[in-house]
């Protein structure tokens, strides 16, 4: 891979339904608290899509929740499984290469890879994730180009 390919998703977060984080892993930087940050404000809009989802009964559950929000430098996108718990990603704004449909992808191989490690019988629902597996099929997504 030539150095000069971004990652697709700088940050990979899952967020237990409570809030608190089941697995997170970012980038190499100097300054990966700040990713921790984002994926933490974040979850304000994720409750505040949800809830708004909710109201709309008539509906199918929409799962991707699309943009959070854009900063300077990044943009966060959410997804919500029906048992409440989240998907986070964060992604460089300067690429420009992803559409929305490679995002949904993105969260439905998360989703997938999440779903299996769940069956895991030696996996406790709630515990941090400490699969390996699951965090090869992270690391690859991120590496993507």
């Amino acid at each position: 891979m030539a150095s000069t390919a971004h990652p697709m998703a700088v940050c990979v977060a899952v967020i237990a339904k409570e809030n608190y984080p089941l697995f997170i892993i970012t980038i190499p930087t100097e300054n990966e608290l700040k990713f921790y940050y984002t994926v933490h404000t974040s979850l304000d809009v994720v409750e505040e899509k949800i809830s708004s989802i909710g109201k709309n009964t008539t509906e199918a559950r929409e799962l991707y929740l699309g943009l959070l929000y854009p900063t300077e430098d990044y943009k966060v996108y959410g997804y919500v499984t029906n048992t409440k718990v989240k998907f986070v990603l964060v992604l460089e704004s300067t690429n420009t290469t992803l559409r929305d449909n490679d995002i949904r992808t993105m969260f439905k191989k998360l989703h997938n890879a999440y779903v299996d490690m769940l069956c895991n019988p030696f996996y406790t629902p709630g515990e941090n994730i400490t699969s390996r597996n699951f965090e090869n099929i992270v690391t690859a997504m991120m590496q993507q180009d």
